[in-house]
């Protein structure tokens, strides 16, 4: 079965992600991945990888804060094609006014990492973001997204550069968004991989929270840390619980040469296949429900 899709989360490895992480060609090179020249180089690859595999859209993750503004440049290029995702750390001093200017270049979606920056979701630096958020929607404004990371957080770059990771998995309940949710329920709040590992408490909140989004992506890993659970029991545990038209399409890809992670969606297709999920669902759920969220 065909199914036409878009994908949720495209991690944008610009040139200056790397320097961010103090990674320059020759470390990049070594591992066998390829370093980006620049944003419009790194977008047109994009673009190509995205035809290549039949991927209408995608949302591109600026992944360090203050990385937003090559989102913003590949979007301004390509806004047929991408929407632009950035990463925010609250506690910063200059987090509000660094939202609005990525806001005012045009990116959609202020992604939230507690375990990463250290502080909780119901911390008022949070409701801050929430309040922003909610504040440009309506009019000609195009309603801004909030991506919550929950539960296990691995970033594998930093693990092949021998960077440390430590991030606190004491932030990053899902639970703790509840209150944000019912206070701000025109912003969609999209909590990924299903809530890595709090899947349980993520859908508490979802059943709760009608604009509580869960995004699909990456391998789901997180899985093997609850024995018996498969990625088709996770699917029809959510569509039991939210439905079909809250789940979002996404496979976490994010460097070349291995590009769009084509085998993340031959293995979701393959678990919903499984559990019977009709085409109509299907579409659903890697395009239709991305389009009415981002391009609606």
């Amino acid at each position: 079965m065909s199914v036409v899709v878009n994908d949720a989360h495209v991690h944008f490895f610009s040139p200056s992600f790397f320097a961010g992480l103090g990674a320059d060609r020759e470390r990049i090179t070594a591992l066998g991945w390829e370093f980006p020249t620049s944003v419009d180089e790194l977008s047109a690859r994009w673009i190509e990888e995205l035809d290549r595999h039949g991927v209408g859209k995608a949302g591109l993750i600026a992944s360090l804060p203050g990385d937003a503004d090559a989102v913003a440049i590949a979007v301004a290029h390509n806004p047929d094609r991408f929407v632009g995702f950035f990463m925010l750390d609250p506690t910063r001093k200059d987090a509000i006014d660094y939202a609005k200017r990525a806001l005012d270049e045009g990116l959609r979606t202020i992604c939230l990492f507690p375990a990463m920056h250290g502080y909780h979701f119901h911390d008022p630096k949070v409701a801050d973001v929430f309040e922003l958020a909610a504040s440009r929607r309506g009019g000609t404004v195009e309603q801004i997204a909030v991506f919550a990371h929950c539960g296990l957080l691995s970033v594998g770059i930093r693990k092949k550069l021998g960077l440390p990771s430590p991030f606190d998995m004491r932030f990053g309940n899902p639970l703790d968004l509840h209150g944000l949710a019912l206070k701000y329920p025109t912003v969609p709040i999209i909590v990924p991989h299903f809530g890595a590992g709090m899947l349980r408490e993520a859908l508490m909140l979802a059943d709760c929270c009608s604009n509580v989004y869960f995004d699909t992506s990456s391998s789901n890993s997180w899985i093997r840390h609850t024995p018996g659970l498969t990625l088709e029991q996770v699917f029809k545990s959510a569509l039991d619980v939210i439905g079909p038209d809250r789940l979002i399409f996404g496979t976490d890809s994010s460097f070349f040469p291995r590009g769009w992670n084509s085998d993340v969606h031959r293995q979701q297709q393959s678990a919903l296949d499984a559990i019977g999920v009709s085409a109509d669902v299907q579409r659903r759920i890697f395009a239709g429900n991305f389009e009415r969220v981002f391009c609606s």
